[in-house]
């Protein structure tokens, strides 16, 4: 059961745990942030202009690099990962 929950999936993708802690943090820190970002410009259509687009093309290329056997674009691709980081 301890390996199902907190090991296998981080082993799939050649992290460690702690290794898959840090970078599923950081990508979830860095949408909540573009998600008030986005909140924000709905409000404000001046404030924010780019920060949504910027995170999630900036997420989509770091996630791009980590599977890079795969053609472009990667998302058509059923073989992509998308919940690779989550």
């Amino acid at each position: 059961m301890i390996d199902r929950l907190f090991l296998k999936h981080p082993r799939e993708v050649n992290e460690s745990y702690g290794e898959h802690l840090e970078v599923a943090t950081r990508f979830g820190f860095l949408m909540v942030r573009a998600g008030l970002a986005c909140m924000i410009h709905g409000l404000v259509p001046a404030f924010f202009t780019r920060t949504g687009s910027a995170t999630v093309k900036r997420l989509y290329d770091e996630m791009r690099q980590r599977q890079p056997d795969l053609p472009e674009p990667a998302y058509l691709n059923p073989k992509w990962r998308p919940e690779y980081e989550i």
